[in-house]
């Protein structure tokens, strides 16, 4: 099975519209209603959310091609809100699809909606994942965690570093997706690299040394 991307609605325009978006501009907002699906065409979406004190936690970035605001499914009579801020990491464009529209056009592509199913199944999953890893109590631990995560997911081998993955993100991005602060990760980062499992510099991308990591959260300790 292959997962629901953009390419599997159709582009001439029949189904939904596209919006463009400047770094920084919100899809939507807490207080806006959960009616809606989206495609993102091109660019990358953060879904965020934010307590009283303005702390932010990311829950997921969306990348070119894939879906989003699925939890427009879970909405009772369309009143369900959808308290949660989806926001442009950098330029973007979306195309947005109103929840009727989409279910009309699901029943009628047996295609569409296993790619529909597969993707959402594939979403839970990650779900869990992300539970289990914010339940680790050590910032080693939970960090770490979030890296593996992210390595699986979004990672791209080294071409520099041969059993290495290269993540796009920040540490300001790890501190919101592993909820501690900045300062935090900065020095939890710092011991993980003294520990030679993570690589990063000024002039060099984030790099992690799956295996190594992996065994050291285990306890598997042989560096």
């Amino acid at each position: 099975m292959t997962r629901l991307t953009v390419d599997n609605v159709p582009r001439d325009s029949s189904l939904g519209r596209t919006y463009h978006y400047r770094k920084g501009n919100n899809i939507w907002q807490p207080d806006d209603r959960s009616d809606s699906i989206f495609f993102l065409q091109r660019g990358q979406i953060a879904i965020v959310s934010s307590d009283r004190e303005g702390r932010e936690v990311v829950f997921g970035i969306i990348e070119a091609g894939e879906p989003f605001g699925e939890l427009c499914f879970c909405a009772p009579k369309k009143h369900f809100l959808r308290e949660t801020y989806a926001r442009a990491v950098i330029e973007s464009e979306v195309l947005e699809i109103k929840l009727d529209d989409f279910m009309n056009f699901l029943q009628e592509n047996r295609d569409a909606l296993q790619a529909f199913t597969f993707t959402f199944c594939c979403r839970l999953s990650d779900c869990q994942s992300r539970i289990e890893f914010l339940a680790y109590r050590g910032a080693e631990e939970r960090l770490g965690r979030v890296l593996l995560h992210l390595a699986a997911t979004r990672g791209k081998p080294s071409e520099k570093r041969e059993g290495q993955i290269v993540l796009p993100v920040s540490h300001d991005e790890l501190a919101q997706m592993a909820a501690m602060s900045r300062p935090h990760v900065t020095v939890t980062m710092g011991k993980l690299r003294g520990r030679g499992l993570v690589q990063y510099n000024r002039n060099n991308p984030l790099t992690v040394d799956v295996e190594a990591l992996n065994h050291y959260l285990t306890g598997e300790r042989t560096i």
